[in-house]
């Protein structure tokens, strides 16, 4: 428990205190029996579902929902077993539709489902140290065909570059119009994706020419932060808990996880690298990357990157930002907003 709180401070700065959230139907006629729920749940526990009938009608049938996907159908009164084990972490939204009489109601309420996974502590060792331009505020970071290429933010200030990463040498630089906010990139299917932060619009470029070949707008009402892909499909930050999973042919969101660190949400996840089949993550203001399995959004490791601030020139608000896997050295390279250098690394338990 004590190592646990420890990560939690490294990730978090601090743990969050869980609550019940449970709500209670609407209306008078049937509510869901909470009396038994707990404040959190994890995967491996199942929910007893029942409904409240305090004016003793006549039920016929309940049809029970969660997340708005049906999962049970019941005669009567009959009670329901749910198993959790396949549900996405974060709350659970319950409802039942109750049938009585020729008329329905529903009741609905509300639990939390958290991580059952310890993060365990990795560590690291720097193999190279490397240039970063200073005047860089860092958004994205990636490889692409053994090439480094960086996207920035700020207003009036972003852009996007290709260059050697061993000696800082532009090879190729596309500056963002200046009412845009650049952040995350990444390549799939010889393009390069591109998010802006509030303007809610995408770019997708040829990932040869880098010339831009459509501009798209966000299917939902989300801020763009960052990115990367598993070969198929991408997956977006948007400053909370949620890292969306993206069609790159449609542009449209099709799933998200919540992030979880134990019982604790971890929000303003950021920056995003694919890295043997886990997502890692830089947390905004913190000196710390997240291992998230994108599966569930459970933080299996914790990289507490605060030394490498002793081995740079930034001031407090210079965040640790950039993340970018090479296969070729089978090497991560990390950096930050107007950071003097970029570190290579090599990641352990």
């Amino acid at each position: 428990m004590k190592n646990y709180n420890f990560l939690s401070i490294i990730l978090l700065g601090i743990t969050l205190a869980s609550c019940s959230d449970t709500k209670k139907g609407e209306n008078s006629i049937f509510t869901i029996d909470n009396s038994t729920f707990k404040a959190q749940y994890q995967p491996q526990e199942s929910l007893k579902l029942a409904i409240l009938n305090p004016n003793e009608k006549a039920v016929d049938s309940i049809i029970y929902y969660v997340n708005d996907k049906k999962i049970a159908s019941k005669k009567g009164l009959d009670k329901l077993t749910f198993e959790l084990k396949d549900q996405k972490l974060g709350y659970q939204n319950l409802k039942a539709l109750v049938y009585f009489g020729g008329e329905n109601s529903e009741a609905t309420a509300r639990i939390e489902l958290v991580s059952n996974v310890q993060p365990k502590l990795l560590k690291y060792k720097i193999v190279n140290t490397h240039p970063h331009d200073i005047a860089s505020f860092t958004e994205g970071l990636e490889f692409y065909k053994d090439t480094l290429y960086e996207s920035t933010g700020l207003n009036g200030k972003s852009f996007f570059r290709k260059y050697d990463y061993k000696t800082g040498k532009v090879y190729k630089q596309v500056n963002l119009d200046s009412k845009y906010f650049g952040e995350g990139i990444t390549f799939i299917n010889d393009k390069m994706y591109q998010l802006t932060w509030q303007e809610k619009t995408g770019f997708i470029y040829n990932a040869k020419t880098l010339k831009l070949e459509k501009t798209f707008a966000y299917d939902k009402d989300i801020e763009g932060w960052g990115m990367t892909n598993d070969g198929e499909y991408i997956y977006q930050t948007d400053k909370t808990e949620k890292i969306w999973k993206m069609d790159p042919n449609t542009q449209k969101m099709i799933d998200y996880i919540n992030v979880y660190s134990g019982d604790s949400k971890v929000k303003a996840v950021n920056e995003l690298e694919w890295i043997n089949g886990k997502i890692y993550t830089n947390v905004w203001q913190k000196d710390a990357i997240a291992v998230v399995n994108p599966n569930n959004g459970a933080v299996e490791g914790i990289l507490d990157m605060s030394g490498l601030r002793k081995l740079v020139n930034v001031t407090p608000e210079d965040y640790l930002n950039g993340i970018a896997y090479n296969p070729k050295t089978k090497t991560i390279f990390v950096t930050g907003k107007n950071w003097n250098k970029m570190f290579e690394i090599t990641v352990s338990e």
